[in-house]
């Protein structure tokens, strides 16, 4: 695919005919030109397992749903339904909020839909119905051997058992998510939107439950908690799960690179340190500061904040020149021309083609053979970066988008190399059309690009 124009005029040509507009470059995919040594598509590979990941797919699927019936009851024991609606209502600010950051991120390479309602739902019920069963049990066995509710026990509950506990289950879903999602699970970024997305789901249940609960609690003292609660929790860190979860999704995102689904255990429990550390910091300083903790949020947490954007955007950018760099190898065999490794590494690139592919009526296209050149590179990536000898599923996906990317660009149906068309003068079209001709073929060729016109 090509940005330049091969069949620039010549000199007199230029000067005796000024182009009729300023126009950008048309992209037109081109065919890949396979140099002597060219390797052909790699083999099939081993059959993949397909059979056992929609297995556990549905394995997944069923915990959730149970979950989620337990928790829905749970909060229709103790909650009027109409308070759950108002606060809902509250909570879908900061998730959207949430979700804007997480599509923002996950732009570059977006991930299968399924695979995010799953870490969101995974989020939402297993992690919250798993915190509320440990408060449940920690509760009785205090009951039990006659510890009561004392200042001490809720400075442990809310800096030891929530942030290990809340940690450990969102992080398990991010774990899941890698094992059964495997070939969509690419790197630290795609750790980064997985995590985001299962913190998100667990924000919002959470904050459901608070705002309904200094609802109720506003309702019967007349207090009006509800407003700081909110500012709080929706508005000043709206990302502190994703921040805290992240940690523990950029671990596996190297996993996914490096190990696999055993040694992925492994940088789980890594990840999981960071992230219960600064989720225990956070809870700490809400019992701890007092009346300062304005100050030691714009001292703390939001420096916290900025390095991990930071961090995200380095991410984001490696992204790209991992993106670059093994599709430039794919190139040197003749899988891409250099001007289609240079598109599908920048964004500006991608946009030109969206547009051309747009107004050609070829977008969804367009988008599969983006989407497949990407995920080609970070499979490459994976195989490249792997501890072992070739990961025998990285060498089927491999094989796979490649034939992908075949049809990606048959289906594009356009010419090899771009050209900026030159309006003909009036006097050059015909007079009529002759017979058994299509209308362009006097001033066009084949591909509908103009032709240079006799004399120029």
């Amino acid at each position: 695919m090509s940005w330049n124009d091969p069949s620039a005029p010549s000199d007199r040509a230029r000067h005796a005919v000024a182009p009729a507009a300023a126009v950008e470059p048309v992209w037109y995919p081109a065919q890949p030109v396979f140099v002597a040594s060219a390797p052909v598509a790699p083999g099939p590979g081993p059959a993949r397992r397909r059979v056992a990941s929609a297995v556990s797919l549905a394995v997944g699927f069923t915990v959730i749903g149970v979950f989620a019936v337990a928790v829905v009851a749970y909060f229709l024991l103790f909650l009027q339904p109409a308070i759950i609606l108002a606060a809902s209502l509250l909570a879908f600010v900061p998730l959207a909020i949430v979700l804007t950051g997480i599509w923002l991120v996950d732009r570059w390479e977006p991930e299968p839909r399924v695979a995010l309602l799953f870490a969101f739902l995974w989020g939402a019920v297993v992690s919250v119905g798993t915190a509320l069963i440990v408060d449940l049990l920690v509760g009785q066995v205090q009951a039990l051997v006659g510890i009561g509710a004392t200042d001490t026990a809720d400075v442990l509950a809310a800096v030891v058992q929530a942030p290990l506990v809340e940690e450990g289950a969102k992080g398990f879903g991010v774990l899941l998510v890698l094992w059964i999602f495997r070939r969509h699970f690419d790197g630290p970024v795609d750790g980064v939107v997985y995590a985001a997305t299962v913190a998100a789901g667990f924000a919002f249940v959470e904050n459901i439950q608070y705002f309904a609960v200094q609802v109720t609690d506003d309702l019967f003292s007349g207090s009006q908690g509800l407003l700081f609660v909110f500012v709080v929790r929706a508005l000043m860190s709206p990302f502190a799960h994703v921040m805290y979860t992240a940690c523990t999704g950029i671990a596996l995102g190297w996993a996914a690179r490096r190990t696999g689904p055993v040694g992925a255990i492994g940088w789980f429990v890594v990840g999981l340190v960071p992230a219960v550390l600064l989720h225990a910091l956070w809870n700490g300083a809400l019992v701890v500061v007092g009346d300062s903790f304005f100050a030691y949020y714009l001292l703390v947490q939001v420096p916290i904040f900025v390095a991990m954007v930071v961090l995200v955007v380095f991410l984001r950018r490696a992204e790209r020149r991992v993106t670059h760099a093994r599709l430039a190898e794919y190139a040197a065999v003749g899988w891409f021309s250099a001007d289609e490794v240079g598109m599908l590494s920048t964004a500006s690139g991608r946009r030109r083609a969206r547009r051309w592919a747009t107004a050609n009526g070829v977008g969804p296209a367009m988008k599969r053979f983006v989407s497949d050149a990407t995920r080609l590179a970070f499979t490459r990536q994976r195989m490249v970066k792997g501890s072992r000898t070739g990961d025998e599923l990285a060498q089927r996906d491999e094989a796979e988008l490649l034939a992908a990317l075949v049809r990606s660009r048959a289906a594009l149906q356009a010419p090899p190399t771009a050209f900026d068309g030159w309006a003909p003068p009036p006097t050059l079209l015909p007079a009529r059309t002759p017979v058994g001709q299509t209308p362009w073929a006097a001033t066009h060729d084949q591909w509908g690009r103009p032709l240079q016109p006799p004399g120029w």
